[in-house]
């Protein structure tokens, strides 16, 4: 007793003294990266067959100045925040669902099965987290060039995707602002939802593009022609807003409606020349990651976008990670496919770890029968031929 007492002084005065015990690390089956649409619904998918999960949110989406979220069927014409709100409302329910606000800022692998992730919280604080798989939903951001009004009016009015936006803007002047080969694709994207159209290129209208568009659209100036559309290869110098779309949204507006009619107006600038003014405009900007960590973990990058094997559920080079949502490689950019991904994901992970559990179980039990074996028994008892304890060969 004295000399356990003596021992238990030691330890107290070690603490006293500043001893530090290391932080038990959580460890999830599988950590969550991004919480936009695909990472929510990987986080669902997860949840619902309690999986122990956490989803890590920096906060910042690539549609967050966007005024309503559209065709996503039973939330047409939300916010992207009441959206986001309503589903974390739900996950609440599922005790294995985990949410927290950060940003990741290193992903990397522990052992053979796990990784580590290190996240820095809004506050400064950083965080120290393990898991068995990782899911990528980081998001990609739209580089927008540094031409004045741009970037100030980005997301009202001035949209990337038809699907999401354009409705509201139907039958209205529509301009586009995208290089001269990806002009006569787009307009037959838009051609039912909007006729008078002008493509402003910015100076991409050359002798070698319009050679490169002939290949990639053989009489594209024949379709544009026809259509009644007119290329302006000016360049831009300012994005000038005129009148606020968001204006349609008030006291009056019914806002069970999926859509109203906004009506935004533009005037473009341009180096030479009468300015022009537009309704509206559907862009195609270069994008990039949103997040470094899956480049930094190893993920291969084509295209700019994480490499996930669409035959292989999602999986990228990496084992145990996956890439979802805009992020991808599978090049589908929108609500629908961001949720479906998700699930895409988090039904492979959940069973590809089952049949992990499956295997460690089996080589488990193979261990432990060879463990009680007779022969090995004996031989573990058993002491070499000449020594006092040599019982002689197992033999029965």
């Amino acid at each position: 007793m004295v000399r356990l007492a003596s021992l238990l002084q030691l330890a107290l005065a070690a603490l006293s003294l500043g001893a530090v015990i290391p932080r038990q690390v959580q460890e999830y089956d599988a950590i969550i990266v991004g919480g936009g649409p695909s990472g929510l619904s990987a986080l669902s998918g997860l949840a619902r067959v309690r999986r122990n999960v956490l989803l890590i949110d920096s906060g910042e989406y690539r549609n967050a100045k966007t005024r309503h979220l559209h065709d996503l069927i039973g939330f047409d014409g939300v916010t992207p925040a009441y959206y986001r709100y309503a589903a974390r409302e739900k996950l609440k329910h599922y005790d294995t669902a985990h949410w927290t606000n950060g940003t990741v800022t290193r992903i990397a692998p522990f052992g053979n099965s796990s990784f580590t992730v290190s996240s820095k919280a809004f506050n400064g604080t950083e965080e120290t987290y393990r898991a068995r798989r990782i899911v990528l939903a980081t998001g990609i951001r739209d580089l927008l060039p540094d031409t004045p009004g741009l970037q100030e009016n980005w997301a009202q009015g001035i949209f990337w995707c038809p699907w999401c936006d354009g409705y509201e803007h139907k039958d209205q002047g529509l301009g586009l602002l995208l290089p001269l080969d990806e002009v006569a694709s787009t307009v037959q994207e838009v051609l039912t939802l909007n006729t008078d159209i002008i493509a402003f290129v910015n100076g991409t209208d050359t002798p070698e593009a319009r050679a490169a568009t002939e290949a990639k659209f053989p009489r594209w100036a024949d379709f544009l022609a026809l259509k009644g559309i007119t290329v302006d290869n000016r360049i831009i110098t300012d994005v000038v807003r005129l009148q606020d779309g968001g204006d349609a949204y008030n006291e009056t507006t019914d806002h069970s409606l999926p859509t109203v009619p906004e009506f935004d107006k533009f005037r473009l600038d341009f180096v030479e020349g009468e300015s022009v003014e537009r309704d509206a405009f559907l862009v195609s900007f270069p994008k990039e990651q949103a997040s470094n960590v899956g480049e930094q973990l190893g993920v291969t990058l084509y295209g700019g976008r994480l490499y996930a094997n669409s035959s292989n559920s999602l999986l990228t080079n990496v084992p145990g990670v996956y890439a979802v949502g805009d992020a991808n490689t599978d090049n589908s950019t929108n609500l629908p496919h961001a949720l479906w991904s998700g699930k895409r994901a988090a039904v492979s992970l959940h069973v590809n770890l089952e049949r992990e559990d499956t295997q460690n179980l089996l080589a488990s039990n193979l261990k432990r029968a060879d463990h009680l074996n007779p022969r090995s028994v004996w031989e573990s008892l058993d002491d070499k031929p000449g020594d006092l304890f040599y019982a002689g060969e197992f033999d029965q």
